[in-house]
């Protein structure tokens, strides 16, 4: 056990450190390539939440910001680190939402009913090693359970999870169509 326990403080030194040199990569680009690489995540993030906002609007959702907020928070430099960051969006929301309601049901107005919703959403997803969706989990539950809104908890679930899949739709649609322009006005090759 105490190997265990040892292996897991290393793997943890490990992605702290390989975080900090993310950081210092990203600082020691020149200031000019900074803005301009952020010019170009700004536009993919604004036109992806765009076109999340304008669908949910579309198709009859009243929250539509939902969308284009969760276009935005998936937004990254890569068609791949997109992707993975909408599977743990729609994943998060959907266990979110389902452990949401399983909460509801056990009694929304109680605040334990809450605190249990959450450190499940959260636990599932870390045993599913899938930690970053964790997050989306304990936020949509914390949206369900203490967000005021009128109707059924799973008419409420059901349209958070319908507006978190259309911004993460709309944030791999767009980044799919930008990131060959990119790479071509960055003058990147493409990765093999």
């Amino acid at each position: 056990m105490n190997s265990h326990r040892r292996s897991l403080g290393e793997h943890r030194h490990r992605l702290a450190a390989l975080a900090d040199e993310v950081l210092c990569l990203r600082a020691a680009l020149p200031r000019r390539d900074r803005l301009l690489a952020g010019l170009a995540h700004a536009l993919r993030a604004v036109l992806a939440a765009s076109l999340g906002y304008w669908a949910a609007q579309a198709l009859g959702l009243e929250q539509g910001y939902w969308a284009a907020i969760t276009a935005i928070s998936v937004s990254q430099s890569s068609y791949a680190e997109v992707r993975t960051s909408s599977r743990d969006q729609f994943i998060g929301a959907m266990l979110g939402g389902l452990v949401g309601l399983a909460a509801a049901t056990l009694g929304h107005e109680h605040y334990l009913a809450y605190v249990l919703a959450v450190v499940v959403g959260l636990l599932a997803c870390w045993l599913l090693n899938l930690g970053a969706a964790g997050r989306i989990s304990g936020i949509t539950s914390t949206i369900i359970l203490l967000v005021p809104h009128e109707g059924a908890f799973w008419q409420f679930a059901l349209f958070r999870l319908g507006e978190v899949t259309l911004g993460a739709i709309a944030a791999l649609l767009v980044t799919r169509v930008l990131d060959p322009l990119e790479r071509r006005w960055f003058g990147d090759t493409p990765p093999p």
